[in-house]
Parts: structure tokens; sequence; C-alpha cells
């Protein structure tokens, strides 16, 4: 039997050799594809036949597949070594390739959007087979577009607008050195290294650490503050001003391809079931032997007297192939591919990149699969959560690479499944001082992606009507503190520092409204896991179905096909009935 060991991946089915003639041809070959599209731009018009429409489709999935191999590799290698110079350059050459290519096919996006009327549109559609979902969202689109000169005017304004703030916000707080005194030690730390003693075993460190952390953007909330506020009222006066859009989330969901309803309807259950994380504090706190936990101790290993167990590589890969295997033989196999295609890097080794990635190339590439393995329980559930998205990719294979990838709010479907069939089967095979450290974690994991990400919409969806409406910085930081209040209620004893917290969540500035996605993600594919505790083998079809979509439909309407309703409280409430399991189990082992 085939013994895994922790190694690195094989890329040379995507590359041989970046130095070498070949990868040079590659290049050209690509450029010349793209040169050769952009000279459709004069035969563009909205009579075309649909054959040709066809055909124009199919050079921009060639042209995609092409710069994602070559991309791919070049991302891929430097996240294998970070320190390499030459991966470096060339993943800075192909960016810049990537970029290029993506402004010569970029007429084609503009005119689907804009210059076809919809009863060509309709017509070209109706014959675009797995494609006519995607083009259908792309015109959604036409209706906040601007005219050509406009849009210019706002992609040039951005760069030394709302990109310029992000990136101001970026390189102030990124600079920030954090004092902190270890032991007898005072040490100099980032705010990575420093977010390691949120989780300390140490009371007084972890409170040291918070503090460290909030006291600096306490010390620049002027700057951060207004940075805030004018990426808020940018984002309001061009999308709800100038653009059209209802109200500044709806601009979210509209990329995300999910109704407003939808959304509000995730986030009022999510709001109503603050009390089931609630009881998770109450309980966690007696695991600490405190009376009450502070917001400096959510983060604490509750378990901290226990040992852990270790896992070796071998055992882990085959637990998590033995785990999706009792669910499904297809998913498995899936899994199983991408280890005996070498597409795993998993041993520890310096210059490497941190934590765990899944990458999907294309349809016709099996992805590629980057974890830090140290033996770990966590590492275990890591492997099986980028091995779920290695399964939902390769489940959507047969795909136009346009439509493979599931909409962001579902890809986080598969990874989370995955981690749950794997703790359904090792629940049954560990002694209870195991089942309280998984326990414990998992509902740690649950409440940071599912709940906090929840409430932190919450907040935007309130910061972005205050600022509209003219505050100040002190005014959203008390605005945040209530949100806090409501999220914790009794459980958690919270100190004032905490105001200025919101200031630290990078998406916040990136990406308004981008945090619900997790919350989505996960709860869905605890409702999900629910329905197949219920149902049993009958539910598998429909779960490979979903996977297999991708992104060819809008979520509301593919899950409504395997008698799902997302848009219904209900739905929301059956991944929250999980988690209240979780706790009462957790409560039983204490």
């Amino acid at each position: 039997m085939m013994k895994y060991q922790p190694g690195i991946w094989d890329l040379t089915k995507l590359v041989k050799d970046p130095k070498s003639p070949a990868f040079q041809k590659q290049i050209k070959e690509l450029e010349k594809k793209a040169e050769a599209f952009e000279k459709i731009k004069s035969k563009l018009n909205p009579k075309i036949s649909s054959s040709k429409f066809k055909n124009i489709l199919q050079q921009v999935e060639e042209i995609s597949e092409n710069m994602s191999r070559i991309g791919g590799y070049a991302s891929l290698s430097y996240s294998s070594n970070t320190q390499s110079d030459e991966a470096t350059s060339l993943m800075s050459r192909m960016s810049k390739l990537g970029s290029e290519i993506s402004n010569k096919i970029l007429f084609f996006d503009l005119w689907w959007k804009i210059q076809v009327d919809d009863k060509n549109a309709k017509r070209l559609m109706k014959d675009a087979g797995e494609l006519t979902e995607y083009l259908a969202h792309k015109r959604l689109f036409a209706k906040y577009a601007l005219s050509e000169p406009e849009e210019k005017i706002i992609n040039t304004l951005d760069v030394t607008g709302i990109s310029a703030l992000v990136k101001l916000y970026d390189k102030i707080t990124n600079s920030y050195e954090y004092k902190m005194k270890i032991g007898s030690k005072n040490k100099v730390l980032t705010r990575e290294e420093l977010t390691n003693y949120v989780r300390s075993t140490n009371p007084k460190i972890r409170e040291t650490a918070y503090k460290t952390i909030l006291g600096k953007y306490t010390e620049n909330k002027g700057v951060i503050g207004e940075i805030y506020q004018n990426i808020v009222l940018n984002w309001r006066d061009e999308g709800i001003e100038i653009r059209g859009y209802k109200s500044p989330i709806s601009m979210r969901n509209i990329g995300n391809d999910v109704d407003d309803k939808t959304i509000e309807s995730l986030l009022a259950v999510c709001k109503n079931n603050s009390p089931v994380f609630q009881k998770f504090f109450v309980q966690k706190a007696k695991m600490l032997k405190m009376k009450r936990l502070r917001r400096y101790d959510i983060y604490a290993p509750a378990t901290a007297n226990i040992k852990e167990k270790n896992y070796t590589y071998d055992k882990s890969v085959k637990l998590v192939f033995e785990s999706l295997g009792k669910f499904s033989s297809t998913l498995e196999d899936y899994a199983r591919k991408v280890f005996n295609e070498n597409h795993v890097d998993s041993e520890i080794r310096k210059g490497k990149r941190d934590g765990a990635f899944c990458s999907t190339l294309s349809p016709k590439t099996t992805p590629f699969v980057l974890v830090n393995f140290t033996g770990k329980s966590r590492d275990v559930f890591t492997l099986a959560h980028e091995l779920g998205h290695a399964v939902h990719s390769q489940a959507a294979q047969d795909r136009s690479i346009l439509v493979q990838d599931a909409p962001l709010p579902l890809a986080e479907t598969a990874s989370t499944f995955s981690e749950l069939l794997l703790y359904d089967n090792l629940s049954d095979k560990i002694s209870d001082d195991e089942k309280k450290i998984m326990l414990s974690e998992k509902i740690d994991d649950l409440y940071a992606t599912i709940l906090r990400q929840s409430f932190f919409t919450i907040f935007e969806v309130d910061a972005h009507k205050q600022i509209g409406n003219g505050t100040t910085i002190d005014e959203i930081s008390k605005l945040y503190l209530q949100n806090l209040k409501e999220q914790f209620g009794n459980s958690v004893i919270l100190s004032d520092d905490f105001a200025i917290e919101w200031s630290c969540i990078p998406h916040f500035y990136h990406t308004p409204f981008y945090c619900y996605a997790y919350s989505f993600g996960n709860l869905l594919a605890l409702s999900l896991f629910q329905r197949y505790k219920k149902e049993g083998k009958d539910f598998v079809p429909a779960y490979l179905n979903i996977l297999a979509a991708g992104g060819s439909k809008k979520p509301e309407k593919l899950l409504s096909e395997y008698g799902f309703d997302i848009r219904s409280p209900k739905f929301w409430q059956e991944g929250f009935d999980y988690v209240k399991e979780q706790v009462r189990a957790l409560s039983s082992l204490n």
C-alpha cells in the first residue's frame, strides 16, 4: 500500500523549463492569439450570427486557459520559494503579461455589456449553452454602466482616488512596529507575529497583545478614520449617486450574483442566533477556569491542559480519503488524483509561503494544493479543506474556464463540507480529550467565519449609512462597540479599547461588504450537511450536481433545483442547528 510522505509538487506539466525556448514560444503564441483577437473589434455587430459569437467565446476561453497555465506556473513557483530571485522576476513578468493580455481582449466584454441591445443579446444567449447565465450576469452591469468616456474618467480617477486611499491605508498600517514585552525581553513584532500571541495560553500575554495592536490604531485613528470615511463616501458617490445602485451593499450583491433578499435573510438569521455562540463562550470560560471571558480571551486555547495528539502525514492523507470515500467514491477519486499527479506541496521549508491554498488553473488541469504540514489535528483539517476546493474544481471540470469557478458565496461549500465529513469520521475514533480539543477549535472557527463575519457586515451597513449622513470617527467607534455588545451579550466582558477594532479590518477598506461571503459559504455547507444527516446516501447525487455546476448558475436558481430555498431564513437556520448541536456536544464532554 502506498505510503504518503511530505514533499514538493511537480510543475513540469505546466512549464518544463521557464528558461527554455519552448516557454518563450508558449508566450509568443499567446501574444499572437491576443493580437489576432483584437482584430475582431472592427467586425463586431449586435446582429452577428450565433455561430460567429460562439467562435469568439471559444477564442476567449482559449486565451484565458493559456494565460492561466503560464501565469499559474509563475505564481505556484513563487509560492514554492518566495526567496528565489528567479521566481520573483518571473512572477512580475507574468503579471505584466496578464495585464496586457486582459487589456487586449477587454473590448469584447464592454461591447457585450453595453453595446448589444436586449433583443440581440437574447438571441445570442439562446444558443450559448452553459455560458447563458454567465453572459446574462455580465449584462446586469449594463444597467449601472456609464458611457465609455465616463468609464474612462472613473478608471483614471480611481488610480489617484479610492485605489490610492487603499494603498495609503496599507502603507501606513503595514509600517506599524509593535513593541511588546515578552518575558524579560522587549521585542519589536509585526502584526502577524503579534496575532499569534492573541492565542497564547497566558491571559496576561493575550491582553497585552490586543492592547498593543489596538493602541497603535487608536494613536492613528485620525488619519485611518479619515481614509475610511472617504472610501465609504467614494463608494456611495459612485455606486448610488452616479451608477444608480439601490444601496451600498447591493453593489457587492450584484457582483456576487446573489439577491439582496438572500443576504438580508442570511444576516437576520445570524443576528438572531448570536445566543448560540454566547452559550459557547460561557462554556469556554468554565474550561479556562474563568468566571467570564474577556474579549481578550475569545481565541484562547481552551484545552491547553490536554496533550494534543500528533498525526503522521500518511495517516492524515488516508483519513481525508476515507472521510470523502464514505460519502462518495467519486470525491475520493478526485482527491487521490491530486496526489497521484504529484500536485501537492506539503513539506515545511525556508522560503515557502505560509498558510494553505488550492489553485485551479483550468478545467483541463488537476488542481494544485499547498499546505504546511506539522502533524497537528488542525493540519489534518486544513488538508481536508484544501482538498475540498480541489474536489469542487474537478467536479466542475467539464465546464468552460469562464464558469468552472463557483461564485464567491459558493466557493467555500466543498471545502467546509469536507472538513465536516472528516470530523464526522474522526469523532468515532478519538478519545474524549481529543474530541474536546477538536470540538473547541471547530466552534472557535465557526464563530470566526460565521457570526463574526456577519456582524462585520451588519456594522458596515450601519457605518455606510451613518457616514453618508455625516458623522465623526468617534461615533463610528461607538457604533462598532454597540455591534460587539449585541454580538456577545453578557457572555463576554467588553472593554472600550475594542471600539477602534473596526479600523484594523483590511476588508472594510479593500473590499466593502466582502465579509458576508464567509458566513454564506460556511452556513451553506452546514445546512447541506444537516440535509445529508437527514437524507443519508439519497443526498449524494444532489450534492455532486451542485458542485458540478461550478459558476454556471445563479446560486438561488442552482440550489432551488435541489429543493433548497436560500432566500428563506429556514434554510440558514438549519446551519445554526448544527452549531447548536456541537455546542451541546462540547458541554456533555465537560
